[in-house]
């Protein structure tokens, strides 16, 4: 990701909006997404109706969230037809040939080494706009802050490997064959990376010259992977953690840029997009994604019998599609060149 989210007000605290929508996105959804985590590994029957929940109210949002950027108005639609019409249509070529030719362990194996580079990416998007915020009291240069960022999720997809579990998310995984030697120089650089960058922050909290927002989500970002890939045992369960957490802060990722992007531009013939992302209206933006998403994903299950002329499993080729379609769209539109929306 990158785009300016910020304003003089919030510059001063180096917050992206204010102290209770980033006390949420900082801290509320890690902790939710850590919690969740911990109640499937004590309670295995929750999995699978937190698992519904996570879907349907943050996974199609999610999903939809992206659209909101795409074609949510006629402009947004000229700009991304390729994206929004023909790109779909290439994934889903791409996606049922992979199935065809070497199987739908290939597809499960591309997602898990695909989603986790996305998380990591948007993550690392995101602390640069708590980095921007606050560039005046964040010294650290932005090659060892990506050291940071990226190690412990490093050493947790290192790790992931090293388990070889023979499943993700019920169905077959490749992974390569890893020494322990390997996770364990990994997570040594992890800790000594970690440790350099607490003991700076630690000595500008005692100058007070703390970056308090990048500083905080800086905190979640290693909590919640080291939690995920790291201390839950079980893949699927990490996954479904991280998961949640991902998924709520894209959603309130968009909608805040959305709300920067219109704030105060409602003009005569306002479009849908503008309406919907003023700040009084967040929850009807919240129930017309999410009925959207509902819609288009039953639209999309129900369809499911004329996805079967594949022959492969019709809703692994779907959710896959869609889910390659997203991280691809996902890194081009947030490395837009244009200049961005300020309020």
């Amino acid at each position: 990701m990158s785009v300016t989210l910020d304003n003089s007000e919030n510059r001063t605290a180096g917050w992206l909006r204010n102290a209770k929508f980033d006390f949420w996105f900082i801290a509320g959804i890690t902790i939710i997404g850590i919690v969740s985590g911990l109640i499937v590994t004590m309670y295995p029957a929750l999995f699978l109706p937190i698992l519904l929940l996570d879907i349907w109210l943050l996974g199609y949002q999610h999903v939809v969230s992206t659209y909101t950027r795409l074609c949510f108005d006629k402009k947004s639609f000229q700009e991304n037809k390729f994206l929004v019409v023909w790109l779909p249509l290439i994934c889903f070529a791409a996606v049922t040939l992979i199935g065809k030719t070497a199987g739908i362990w290939a597809l499960t194996s591309i997602y898990f080494y695909w989603q986790w580079f996305h998380y990591t990416r948007q993550s690392w998007g995101v602390s640069q706009a708590y980095r921007r915020n606050e560039s005046d009291l964040v010294v650290d240069t932005e090659s060892f802050s990506k050291w940071v960022m990226y190690s412990v999720p490093a050493t947790g997809i290192l790790y992931r490997v090293y388990q070889s579990p023979d499943k993700y998310l019920g169905v077959e995984l490749w992974t390569p064959e890893i020494p322990f030697f390997v996770v364990a120089i990994s997570a040594a650089i992890s800790i000594a990376t970690v440790s350099l960058w607490a003991i700076k922050r630690i000595q500008q909290f005692m100058a007070g010259q703390l970056a308090v927002a990048h500083t905080a989500y800086v905190v979640s970002h290693i909590a919640i992977f080291a939690f995920g890939y790291i201390l839950i045992e079980d893949i699927t369960y990490g996954w479904l953690a991280i998961n949640i957490w991902h998924n709520a802060q894209y959603i309130m990722f968009v909608w805040l840029f959305n709300n920067k992007r219109y704030d105060k531009k409602i003009d005569a013939n306002p479009t849908f997009i503008a309406k919907l992302s003023q700040s009084e209206n967040w929850k009807k933006y919240i129930f017309i994604c999410v009925l959207l998403s509902s819609a288009i994903y039953l639209g999309l299950e129900s369809a499911e019998p004329l996805f079967a002329v594949v022959g492969l499993a019709p809703m692994i080729i779907i959710y896959q599609t869609i889910n390659f379609h997203h991280y691809i769209v996902d890194s081009i539109i947030w490395k837009s060149k244009k200049k961005p929306a300020k309020a």
